[in-house]
């Protein structure tokens, strides 16, 4: 019987992905001086589980690549080669060698052969090298710290195929130094010195045997070597008499204690071990997606039964209202439940960034420790997957314009190793990330200056947040080279446009010599929000409730017009312009003169403005639909609802709307 293997490469591709991340996060935090062995251990079981993947669907040059990384590994694991930077420098690159070569497969990207051809011969030529300084003396220091982590095992699986037990025997040498017997009655015992967890065992385990079937046991050294012995007297250690005295187990009363006195056996639980392993599935992101449209549907519908069941007498009705309630409340968990699923920590976003911070800062002779902060907080899939890009551009500006070289910091008194912060953290129903350096800060004078070269209107009066938001201007540069990493002024503006296409914005805080926080806010997620309705001409619009500060009934006397400015409100000592939205849209207004209205304090990229309507109709949980999709992309429209009676709201895009309100004069609109 034929099996399609093209069933299984989509699984295989994302365990590589997530290998291979982790593999780069032990590489990057190892220390030379004093390399963990529980990292090189996990780098190595990494190459491994990737081979044995890439042998299985023939992808022979993965298999060969991976092959040489993991022969250089063995030998440092082994102690027969001391690590260097050299060797994770290059361990590096065949990572990214091999996540080349796994794209190729996956998506028909190009792989670089000469490369690849090159990270080869630099693996093997590092692999062949023999040191003669590596003393017999520092090998037994580095094998005392290491035995005193180890811990004995004892496997007893059922009867097996010959071929299995090889192969089991293979995957456990990745742990550590395994021996295995087979006893008369057919049944296999493993011996196993390790420092890993029972549950790597239970895992590897799991391929050959059921969990239920597998017997583990912590033993002593000595008994292991008892064992040992029983087999050489009875069979070359191919049988074992079954009536041979074997180590009687003790059963621990709980998986996962510290195993601190090892003079006793412990039988551990199996099936416990690998329930913890089994604890999450894999889902297509298509199948969250339609579970989310659902729900969506679901709450407006929801909605329509409420404001149906409203009209109605609630003497009379008093129990069909309470059920409504507690729908009402139902349908917000679950939809706050489904919704978590899509949420992803930024964790994912967060450790792309050592790996880059640390090539980047060698290419430029800098010395900067990352740090990051909140990597727990969670933010929406499809945000994470599209913040990414901007991310990494502010990051890159950071470490080239930002971070002084270490002899100039040293002058000015400050530490060599400059100091990247990256954070993220939940105010409110946004995320708010931030990019902290400890650099030299934006020069104020240079970039009015080249502003002014560059016809950007803008008085040497403006203040310092005015200033800082020139750096988004098309083509705006204040590098004096151009390089391969920044200097042609592209992308700031980018990283700007992006972020307000996620319905976030950008702020920036800069102090001459003590560097720089890029503050970027956005909604948790692009699917639901809450809102604020507001009635326009018998029509609804939305107002993301994270925008607005307060609302208001104004004074006349609060109303004065400023020429060339239009009407303006005064509003707790300053003076904010009155945006009435009946003229952005030319839409019909059953309110003519602002006070007898309401005005709506917004605020977006450090824009305030009063949004004038008729009136407030509540607040409300809205599901987002794409407009642009559905109908065509309208300036000033964010996305559309459907609200409880069935009809269309627009969700207002409230930083389209306050440029809007700038850029037109709005004087006759009264």
């Amino acid at each position: 019987m034929t099996i399609d293997m093209s069933q299984f490469y989509q699984a295989f591709y994302e365990e590589a992905e997530d290998l291979l991340a982790q593999a780069e996060q032990h590489l990057i935090s190892l220390n030379v001086e004093d390399p963990d062995i529980e990292n090189l251990n996990a780098i190595f079981r990494a190459a491994h589980s990737i081979k044995g993947g890439a042998t299985t669907f023939g992808f022979n040059d993965v298999t060969e690549l991976t092959h040489i990384f993991e022969n250089l590994l063995d030998k440092i694991r082994n102690h027969e080669i001391t690590v260097t930077q050299q060797h994770i420098d290059t361990l590096l690159l065949a990572k990214d060698a091999i996540q080349s070569q796994l794209n190729g497969y996956r998506s028909g990207d190009s792989v670089d052969r000469d490369t690849e051809a090159q990270i080869k011969m630099q693996l093997q030529a590092l692999t062949n090298i023999k040191e003669s300084g590596y003393s017999t003396n520092a090998k037994r220091d580095v094998g005392a710290k290491i035995i005193a982590d180890i811990r004995y095992y004892r496997l007893e699986l059922p009867t097996i195929k010959d071929n299995d037990v090889l192969n089991l025997h293979a995957e456990l040498e990745l742990l550590g130094k395994v021996s295995h017997i087979k006893m008369k009655n057919g049944i296999t015992v493993f011996s196993l010195d390790t420092s890993d967890t029972p549950e790597s065992i239970v895992s590897i385990c799991s391929f050959i045997v059921e969990p239920e079937d597998l017997i583990l046991t912590e033993t002593t050294q000595e008994s292991d070597s008892k064992l040992t012995g029983e087999a050489e007297k009875d069979g070359f250690e191919l049988f074992i008499d079954i009536t041979a005295p074997i180590p009687k187990a003790h059963l621990i009363p709980e998986v996962g204690v510290s195993f601190n006195d090892v003079s006793q056996e412990k039988k551990l639980d199996p099936k416990t071990l690998v329930t913890q392993e089994a604890a999450s599935i894999r889902v297509g992101i298509e199948k969250v997606d339609q579970l989310i449209n659902l729900i969506g549907e679901l709450v407006i519908t929801q909605a329509m039964i409420e404001q149906k069941v409203m009209r109605l007498d609630p003497t009379e009705n008093e129990s069909l209202a309470q059920s409504i309630g507690q729908l009402n409340r139902n349908t917000r968990d679950l939809q706050e439940t489904v919704m978590s699923i899509r949420m992803m920590p930024m964790e994912y976003v967060f450790s792309r960034f050592p790996r880059l911070v640390r090539d980047l800062a060698g290419k430029l002779n800098k010395k900067i420790e990352l740090a990051t902060d909140g990597a727990s907080t969670e933010l929406d899939k499809g945000l994470i997957e599209r913040i990414i890009d901007p991310l990494t551009h502010l990051v890159k500006n950071s470490i080239d314009h930002g971070i002084e070289l270490p002899e100039i910091r040293k002058l000015q008194g400050k530490n060599e190793t400059g100091l990247l912060t990256l954070s993220a953290s939940n105010r409110g129903g946004n995320i708010v990330i931030e990019i902290s350096d400890d650099g030299a800060g934006l020069n104020r004078e240079r970039i009015l200056s080249k502003a002014h070269q560059n016809g950007i209107p803008v008085s040497d009066d403006a203040s310092d947040e005015e200033v800082w938001q020139l750096i988004f201007a098309p083509g705006f540069t204040t590098a004096e080279a151009i390089t391969d990493v920044s200097g042609r002024g592209v992308g700031m503006d980018v990283v700007k446009r992006n972020v307000a296409a996620l319905g976030g914005s950008i702020q920036i805080k800069s102090s001459a010599g003590y560097g720089t926080t890029i503050t970027i806010s956005m909604p948790l997620t692009l699917a639901i929000m809450d809102g604020m309705s507001l009635s326009l001409g018998g029509n609804i619009f939305i107002v993301p409730l994270g925008l607005i500060i307060e609302t208001m009934k104004p004074r006349a006397q609060d109303i004065n017009t400023v020429a060339g400015e239009g009407l303006m409100i005064h509003v707790r000592g300053e003076y904010l312009p009155i945006i009435p939205l009946q003229a952005i849209f030319n839409h019909a207004t059953l309110v003519k003169n602002p006070a007898d209205g309401v005005l709506v304090i917004i605020e977006a990229e450090g824009n305030k403005a009063a949004l004038f309507v008729d009136g407030l109709v509540g607040q409300q949980q809205v599901v987002i639909k794409s407009l642009e999709t559905n109908f065509k992309k309208i300036q000033g429209i964010a996305g559309a609802t459907i609200m409880g009676d069935g009809s269309v709201a627009l969700i207002l895009d409230v930083p389209a709307i306050l440029k809007m309100g700038q850029h037109n004069q709005l004087e006759g609109a009264f």
